[in-house]
């Protein structure tokens, strides 16, 4: 394991503490993270390989979750190298020109999957409250075009904070305290003025985040409304089965990346092994979670996973 550094380094090397006071058992927690970004590498790809070799599931509603998969995906190839390389004893430092782009990844992707968990619910919302417009409303075409916005948004967006990161001067210790670079975390280390990062920053999740999250609620509130409307019970069961797997998709992304923003704003008493471990969760519980709802509670993902390794077996 590399030394900490000492302050009269090169301002384009910084150093990550990995997990503060388990660095003994690193070794033992280094069998279980691997296990997780192997599921999460799995689990998405077999997801994105279901929905693009079986025919029958090419509709919006499995083109969005496609893209959740990817950016899924994407997440956990984001911080895969700087984590496993601090447990398996590599190396816990990283230049600054990597650090950056690790986090304009991170909350690119953070802001990508916002994004899309907004898609998802609109479809569930045409699905259930017009469904008899549901193919004129979201055609392949919108559904490109919902994709490429939702790309653009977060790539454009991130641009900015992740640009001026650059420029700054870091003067201070050259220690970042997790395991991978985070935006709030570089920001504590430069002697230049962090304004414009900071309120661009808080905008940014007002603007991104916040409104994606009250736009998905307003949705389901509507959703919910309609389905109790609805005078069968057997429909209105089934109606509820087809939202269950996209209400836990927003909740395992929502509310870890809530529990991190109040930890760093609000928990600065807290020890740094929580912050890390909430930095972790925020990172890895949704890759982790979302093909493993969709493979369960998906009648259609799930069939075709099983029929998958059924024909492989034989």
């Amino acid at each position: 394991m590399s030394a900490l550094p000492s302050h009269n380094l090169s301002t384009s090397i910084f150093f990550l503490t990995g997990f503060p006071g388990l660095e003994q058992f690193y070794a033992w927690i280094a069998i279980p993270f691997s296990s997780i970004y192997a599921i999460v590498l799995l689990g998405n790809c077999m997801i994105l390989r279901v929905i693009w070799t079986e025919s029958s599931l090419h509709e919006p509603m499995f083109y969005f979750l496609a893209m959740l998969a990817f950016t899924d995906l994407c997440m956990g190839l984001s911080t895969i190298q700087t984590v496993l390389g601090i447990l398996w004893g590599f190396s816990n430092d990283i230049s600054l020109d990597a650090c950056i782009a690790q986090t304009y990844f991170i909350h690119g992707l953070s802001c990508t999957e916002s994004g899309v968990l907004l898609a998802m619910s609109f479809d569930r919302f045409i699905a259930i409250c017009n469904p008899l417009r549901y193919t004129t409303i979201l055609t392949n075409t919108r559904v490109i075009q919902a994709g490429m916005i939702i790309l653009l948004r977060s790539s454009l967006s991130i641009l900015p904070v992740t640009i001026r990161l650059k420029f700054f001067h870091y003067c201070r210790h050259h220690i970042l305290s997790h395991s991978f670079c985070l935006h709030q975390d570089l920001l504590r280390l430069p002697c230049s003025d962090i304004r414009f990062n900071s309120f661009y920053a808080l905008a940014l999740v007002i603007c991104t985040l916040l409104l994606d999250s009250l736009l998905i609620l307003l949705s389901y509130i509507q959703i919910l409304h309609t389905v109790l409307a609805i005078a069968s019970q057997e429909e209105r069961l089934k109606s509820f089965e087809t939202c269950i797997s996209y209400i836990c998709a927003v909740l395992v992304f929502y509310i870890p990346i809530t529990g991190l923003t109040m930890v760093h704003r609000f928990g600065k008493h807290l020890s740094p092994l929580v912050h890390v471990l909430m930095g972790n969760i925020y990172i890895l519980f949704p890759p982790l979670m979302n093909p493993i709802i969709y493979s369960i509670k998906t009648k259609q993902i799930r069939f075709k996973i099983q029929r998958f390794f059924l024909l492989k077996s034989v």
